[in-house]
């Protein structure tokens, strides 16, 4: 690993010091709707994030907590996968996330399996139709293998990591048979969402 951090970095990096530090800075940030894939530390200078960046931040600060820097990725049907920056904490799992929707952030480390805290996010993972959409999770993907590329501080596209997301194995949350039956998601509950959310940065989903 190549990089390192500036006395600035390192600076805001000392007051995020627990996970729920992360998550409020995380959202004092501006979302960023840009789709390009870019680096904890262009996080840190510009001030704003999308699910993807806002994860490979949250996942760099709890490397310097000492928990090794993890991604999950939440896979959707008719909307914008999500991707989580996970942790363990006595055994259990907890995330901490970049979100448009305020529903789908920060998780308190209670969860004795991923696939329990993934089933947290499920009932408030809905798209702009109020369609609940949430239908598999990945295996967690060890960002250290990255080491190499620099991934916390290269000025380059971390889109290769997006990828390497998209093809590990991805674990089905619910049958078809169960899809056919969900109910949609309240209209207090979408707006409850999207509360304070950044217009541009919504996914736009197919009528069913």
């Amino acid at each position: 690993m190549g990089g390192t951090w500036n006395n600035d970095e390192r600076k805001l990096l000392k007051g995020l010091h627990k996970p729920m530090k992360v998550q409020e800075w995380l959202d004092s940030i501006e979302y960023d709707p840009d789709p390009e894939s870019r680096s904890p530390r262009f996080v840190m200078k510009e001030r704003r994030a999308h699910c993807f960046e806002g994860a490979l931040f949250a996942a760099a600060c709890l490397r310097e907590m000492g928990h090794p820097p993890l991604l999950v990725d939440l896979r959707a049907e008719n909307d914008d996968d999500h991707v989580i920056a996970v942790f363990r904490e006595d055994g259990l799992w907890g995330a901490v996330a970049k979100s448009n929707f305020t529903s789908l952030r920060f998780r308190e480390p209670v969860y004795r399996s991923l696939r329990e805290l993934t089933m947290s996010y499920f009932d408030f993972y809905f798209n702009t139709n109020r369609e609940k959409s949430l239908r598999s999770y990945s295996r967690p993907l060890d960002l250290t293998r990255f080491d190499d590329k620099d991934w916390m501080f290269t000025e380059g596209s971390l889109e290769y990591i997006g990828d390497e997301l998209d093809r590990i194995l991805h674990y089905p949350l619910i049958s078809k048979g169960m899809v056919k039956k969900l109910s949609l998601a309240s209209q207090s509950m979408l707006d409850a969402g999207l509360l304070g959310s950044k217009p541009e940065g919504l996914f736009k989903p197919k009528e069913q």
